[in-house]
């Protein structure tokens, strides 16, 4: 996430606000973003290059609809940013976002000071630019590792490894059970969305009628995105991996989030063919949630974690 120039501090200001004039432009209204209001943030994300899954909207707002929010002048949405929670304990910060037009004029941080508290107490996660990690050291947040979206038309096996079946209803209960020792909170709601949004694709490895691993993948403005890519063994992942791209053209591309601290993720990438195309930096507010690290072979979203 770059809050571009604009460095965010913690406010009592809060949503429904009118924090003031902004030079040259009027007053600044920050509230509750709408479904719709949020497919405007999700264009200029992909202005920005973030490279969005077309139906990423639609599974995001419902996690949590109070959690998004825009600022407005005159009625124009300027200003942007998400704050999901998912429990009692945790959130998730991204899309901290100004339009181009309206950036140094303070408006991402006033955006940023009438949002933060709908988190709470919770401990907060966000994705980085590495330009920006002193940005939101100074808001409180401490880097814990690097997230490197590994891009380029995927090579293949050619082979279908046992176990790997697409994920049916009747896999949700499992599913959903796996992912919550993936992540840092229950999220089957989101889980149940993400696994069958229009033109996603999801598979699951069983051994035994147990679930040990999952990965879904889905189109997205440039090629198609993996997401997560969650695995108890290289060999889950190398399965799943090709699972997911199987159906793809050969002149198809894919990008997908690997944690660098995962030597086996980062070995997956290179074996596929894939390279290096940009670095974020995992940063929380708080201690690191503990989750299954050694299964993260590839993250959700930069977005909502």
């Amino acid at each position: 996430m770059n809050p571009r120039d604009e460095s965010p501090q913690p406010s009592s200001v809060g949503p429904g606000s009118t924090p003031g004039a902004v030079p040259g432009i009027g007053e600044l209204t920050i509230s509750g973003a709408s479904l719709e209001d949020w497919h405007l943030v999700a264009r200029w994300a992909a202005d920005e290059g973030w490279n969005p899954g077309n139906d990423d909207v639609a599974c995001y707002h419902p996690t949590d609809p109070a959690g998004f929010f825009v600022g407005r002048v005159g009625g124009t949405i300027v200003s942007a940013v998400s704050i999901v929670t998912y429990s009692d304990r945790y959130a998730f910060l991204g899309y901290y976002l100004v339009h181009p037009l309206h950036r140094r004029k303070g408006l991402g941080l006033a955006t940023w000071q009438a949002a933060f508290p709908h988190a709470g107490d919770r401990v907060v996660g966000l994705d980085a630019v590495p330009a920006q990690q002193a940005t939101y050291r100074r808001a409180g947040f401490t880097a814990v590792g690097e997230n490197i979206r590994y891009g380029g038309r995927p090579a293949r096996s050619g082979t279908a490894a046992p176990g790997v079946v697409s994920v049916a209803p009747e896999h949700l209960d499992a599913i959903a059970a796996y992912d919550r020792e993936c992540f840092p909170a229950d999220r089957r709601d989101f889980v149940a969305r993400w696994l069958t949004a229009a033109g996603h694709r999801a598979y699951t490895r069983l051994r035994d009628g147990r679930v040990t691993g999952y990965g879904v993948i889905r189109p997205a403005l440039e090629g198609h995105r993996i997401g997560p890519l969650f695995a108890d063994t290289p060999e889950d992942a190398d399965a799943l991996f090709d699972a997911l791209t199987a159906h793809l053209g050969p002149d198809e591309v894919v990008a997908f989030d690997v944690p660098e601290a995962r030597k086996d993720a980062v070995a997956l990438a290179a074996a596929r063919g894939l390279e290096p195309r940009s670095v974020t930096v995992r940063m929380y507010n708080g201690p690191a949630p503990e989750v299954g690290a050694e299964r993260m072979f590839g993250v959700t979203s930069l977005e909502l974690g």
